[in-house]
């Protein structure tokens, strides 16, 4: 389908249901549907925190911040070689974030934003898109307090789409489709705040 059509509730629709959005690539005008057969998901209940970030953390280094600079927090994610977020995606994200529907956390050093992380939220289910880091650390800050945030919150699931081997050291675990639904199902049936 072509991106320009690509609207909050089409993307909303498609959440409820399962499957998010992607482009080949920045420059490419087309959108696809992905429904992994195997689906990565962060356990709230275990997100792990090294030693090192534990101390960065506690250093209070970087300044945190929610919902203040989501556009360019997703422009930041598609600032990187390769990308799946093209134009279009952007576009209907922040839109999605005009709508209260989408969110995100911001990692700040001094005025300049050095890392963050932004997704979709739907009942008691986050559906985190993408994450960037421009400081040692900065996109771990970042998805550490998305975690307390969704945790404070009442949400029950935080969907990572894919599992990565960063995803992995964080406590990110993979589970078949059948099972990701299930979960969907009782997430979308619950509220939480963000």
């Amino acid at each position: 389908m072509r991106g320009a059509d690509l609207s909050p509730e089409l993307l909303l629709a498609a959440y409820r249901q399962g499957v998010f959005p992607m482009a080949e690539s920045r420059d490419d005008p087309e959108v696809f549907w992905v429904d992994p057969r195997q689906r990565g998901i962060l356990p709230l209940d275990g997100f792990r925190v090294s030693r090192s970030l534990g101390r960065t953390l506690r250093r209070g280094t970087f300044r945190v911040s929610a919902d203040t600079a989501f556009a360019e927090v997703v422009a930041g994610c598609a600032d990187r070689q390769d990308t799946w977020i093209s134009e279009p995606i952007a576009r209907a994200y922040v839109a999605l974030h005009r709508r209260g529907w989408a969110h995100s956390v911001e990692v700040w050093d001094g005025e300049a934003l050095a890392g963050g992380v932004y997704g979709v939220a739907i009942g008691a289910a986050f559906f985190g898109e993408s994450m960037f880091s421009r400081r040692t650390d900065a996109s771990k800050i970042a998805l550490a307090h998305l975690v307390g945030r969704l945790r404070a919150g009442g949400f029950t699931l935080l969907d990572t789409q894919f599992l990565t081997p960063h995803l992995q050291s964080l406590g990110g675990v993979e589970i078949p489709r059948a099972a990701y639904r299930r979960l969907l199902a009782g997430a979308l049936a619950r509220e939480a705040r963000f």
